[in-house]
């Protein structure tokens, strides 16, 4: 099929993200072979990524770094990721997003062992770069695919493949953390990529066989329509407008991940007195509690719409900052980041999905580079205002962030958005 026709055909699809849709008709075979295979690469990427950071220390030592050095290699990650985020949207459009997928993260694999084998800073960079790469092309191709299996089954499903990231994360820190008293980080780093390739091989094969994987989402039901479903589509000029909001919108949310990541427990330290295992649960509890909201993600979204979920899931982040940023109190401030994880868990897989709805895999891409310089602000900023007013009312813009999330997501919630 020409590709004309088909992204004609794919923006007659009902949005499963829009409120009208919250409550289309449930397609059978929610959890089809499809959609555990994709599951698996977003568990895959997560496990990835966070088996590297766990050994960031280790591969520190190695190439004799300083903090100033090693935090201008780090951000080889991003550029690489950055640089290659629109190429990848385009490879999608052109080869089909599953394709890429698997390429993605065969690509990530073979990269997650070379900083092991790095002994300067300048090669490390340049082997970040490689793996920054395959992140952000994992992303976007994964993303991309996502949003398409989401049309077909007319379910707003994208909040479990993120649940399936955030886990992936967490089991990856907490392997490479038993690992790192037994294995250095060359083995490990390299068990890490053969259980990517793995991973990727045998879900790719389900992935790629799966007879519907380059067919067009279904037509509108009658039924849909009268529901508002089949609103009218959005010109291109507008698409891309609605685009950069969600894109606007994953970055405010990324901002204050990145911030807790960095920022959460030195606050419980420094601001609240909190033992060293307590604050170190801080940011656990808020990681869970992202993951929780992400678990429940489609649940939320078919009952309330996505619209309502971003909106008050910024709002609750807000809140749930505001206390954690102020209180003087170690357990008030432990439930602020609960609320803060469970608040913006939902809110950028939502933006990303509707993003793809709006711009296809090319929306994808924008949204996504968006994001990411959300989480790569998020940390410096808050260490600039942190010098300027002090950690806790620096923390207080993740709750001003949150909030303008949630009021985009608002925004955005009242246009048309699939794409001409």
């Amino acid at each position: 099929m020409p590709l004309l026709n088909k992204t004609e055909a794919r923006s007659s699809a009902a949005d499963p993200l829009s409120d009208a849709a919250a409550t289309a008709v449930r397609a059978p075979r929610t959890w089809s072979a499809a959609r555990l295979a994709l599951t698996a690469f977003f568990a895959i990427d997560g496990f990835l990524f966070a088996a590297w950071v766990v050994r960031i220390p280790d591969v520190r030592a190695q190439v004799h770094a300083s903090h100033s050095a090693l935090g201008l290699a780090l951000l080889c990650i991003s550029a690489g990721a950055v640089a290659t985020m629109a190429l990848v949207g385009r490879l999608c459009v052109r080869y089909g997003s599953r394709k890429v997928t698997v390429g993605s993260l065969a690509l990530l694999s073979l990269a997650v062992p070379l900083p092991a084998h790095t002994h300067s800073v300048a090669a490390l960079g340049a082997v970040l770069l490689l793996f920054g790469a395959g992140y952000g092309a994992a992303n976007v191709s994964m993303n991309s695919a996502a949003v398409d299996l989401v049309a077909r089954l007319r379910r707003p499903v994208m909040p479990s493949f993120h649940a399936g990231y955030s886990l992936g994360g967490l089991l990856g820190a907490a392997v490479g953390g038993l690992l790192a008293g037994t294995f250095s980080a060359a083995w490990a780093l390299a068990l890490g990529g053969v259980l990517g390739l793995a991973v990727t091989a045998a879900a790719g094969a389900v992935l790629l066989r799966d007879p519907d994987g380059d067919a067009p989402a279904p037509a509108v039901t009658a039924a849909e329509a009268a529901r508002g479903a089949g609103a009218p589509a959005a010109a291109p000029r507008h698409a891309r407008l609605l685009v950069v909001l969600l894109g606007l919108t994953a970055l405010f949310t990324a901002y204050g991940e990145g911030a807790l990541a960095d920022w959460a427990t030195l606050h419980l330290t420094d601001d609240v007195h909190a033992s060293a295992g307590t604050a170190a649960a801080g940011y656990a509890a808020f990681a869970f509690a992202m993951t929780a909201g992400r678990v429940s993600g489609t649940w939320l979204s078919i009952r309330l719409g996505a619209t309502r979920v971003m909106l008050l899931g910024g709002l609750t982040a807000a809140t749930g900052m505001t206390v954690a940023a102020l209180a003087p109190s170690v357990t008030v401030v432990l439930g602020g980041f609960v609320l803060v994880g469970i608040g913006l868990a939902n809110i950028f897989p939502l933006a990303i999905g509707r993003a793809g709805a709006t711009g296809g895999p090319r929306g994808v891409a924008t949204a996504s580079a968006l994001g990411y310089a959300g989480m790569l602000i998020g940390p410096p900023v808050i260490g600039f205002l942190a010098d300027a007013v002090g950690l806790p009312l620096a923390l207080t813009s993740v709750a001003a962030a949150a909030a303008l999330a949630g009021v985009l997501a608002l925004v955005v919630g009242r246009r048309p958005h699939r794409a001409a």
